[in-house]
């Protein structure tokens, strides 16, 4: 069994979220109104934990404005993993939250040395175009680059303002505690994501609202040292950050995915064809060494790729989901079956998404300006 470690920086061994649920201090999410059923990742329990959810509950039942904040970093290509993101932005923007989506440009630059205009041309390309596609809308949306928060100035000032009042209310030895190892580069990374989170309630954008963050698990520091702050400020005030976890979407050969790594991932712009040889070579399979012994045994669904994929994203029906549950585990459906269910389903999505693309590129200029 390999360790597990899980960083904003680094995920590996083999991933336990009962231990993580303890170890970060999170809450299961149990029971939840019937409107988050609608979601696939609530419904199955994708998304599993969270931290002062019970704000954004109320906010909805009772038809109060809330944001949802998060944000992207522009490296790599976007892949069916940042589809988790993408799912929850649009599900949150049905229900009436206002989006906020920071483009980590500084922090590309910082940890990465990657050039602002790169990471402005990734953002665009790879991330905003498939969240149109995906079907967010410009309307209560707003998408920011972390070197140019806003043309309107005292929007800016605020935004920035803001990073030097939370670096005056942390201290080094917290940051050690909360990230390990880290140097300035980190560190300014890091208050700038805070003001990230918390800047939405400042008197210059939305004044005091319930805000939720969702994050993979590995995210979780940031939302410790906002949150941590935030209880330390007098002024401006907050409301405390509500945020939620879901776990990971692993990769085509298990563990995470890996931007450097082609065939770990099917990226939203590869061609069908790309994508069904992908999972038909790559896929990671719960199934046994031959078919014999497969059709004697069953297969593992919770530790196929396959299955993950299409519980996650691709079979939105629960009942057809739990038949072919029953018919792996039995050993009825093999594990080249599965693989040719998926890559049927990757195939059809890929080529509705390419169509929604090009239309995407001409909303672009709703949502960025030049």
């Amino acid at each position: 069994m390999n360790k597990q470690i899980v960083t904003p920086w680094e995920v590996k061994g083999d991933i336990n979220y009962n231990k993580l649920l303890k170890e970060f201090g999170l809450s299961p999410l149990n029971e939840l109104p019937e409107v988050f059923n609608k979601e696939v990742l609530f419904r199955r329990k994708i998304i599993f934990a969270h931290r002062d959810f019970q704000k954004i509950i109320n906010s909805i039942h009772n038809k109060k404005k809330f944001v949802m904040m998060t944000g992207l970093m522009p490296t790599g290509k976007f892949h069916i993993g940042h589809m988790i993101l993408a799912q929850q932005m649009i599900f949150y923007q049905k229900l009436g939250a206002k989006i906020y989506i920071a483009v980590a440009d500084l922090e590309a630059f910082h940890a990465r040395n990657q050039s602002l205009e790169e990471s402005r041309k990734i953002a665009i390309e790879q991330y905003i175009k498939n969240y149109i596609a995906l079907g967010l809308k410009p309307e209560n949306c707003e998408i920011y680059f972390q070197s140019s928060r806003s043309s309107n100035g005292k929007k800016a000032n605020a935004y920035y303002r803001l990073q030097n009042i939370l670096a005056k209310h942390a201290t080094f030895n917290e940051f050690r505690a909360v990230y390990g190892d880290i140097g300035p580069g980190k560190m300014v990374s890091a208050l700038l994501q805070a003001a990230d989170m918390l800047h939405p309630q400042l008197p210059e954008f939305e004044n005091l609202i319930p805000v939720v963050v969702p994050v993979g698990v590995d995210q979780d520091p940031h939302l410790r040292l906002a949150r941590d702050i935030a209880n330390r400020i007098k002024k401006p005030a907050f409301i405390q950050l509500s945020s939620t976890y879901h776990s990971f979407v692993p990769g085509l050969k298990g563990g995470k995915m890996s931007a450097s790594d082609p065939t770990s991932y099917i990226a939203l712009t590869d061609t069908p064809e790309e994508a069904e040889r992908k999972i038909k070579k790559y896929a990671f399979s719960g199934g046994q060494k031959t078919v014999k012994e497969h059709r004697e045994k069953g297969g593992n669904p919770d530790i196929d790729i396959p299955f993950q994929y299409l519980k996650t994203i691709f079979e939105p029906d629960d009942k057809k989901l739990e038949k072919i549950y029953e018919d792996y585990k039995s050993g009825k459906l093999l594990s080249s079956e599965l693989k040719e269910l998926l890559a049927v389903k990757v195939s059809d999505f890929l080529k509705e998404h390419s169509l929604k693309l090009k239309n995407a590129e001409k909303e672009l200029k709703r949502f960025v300006s030049d």
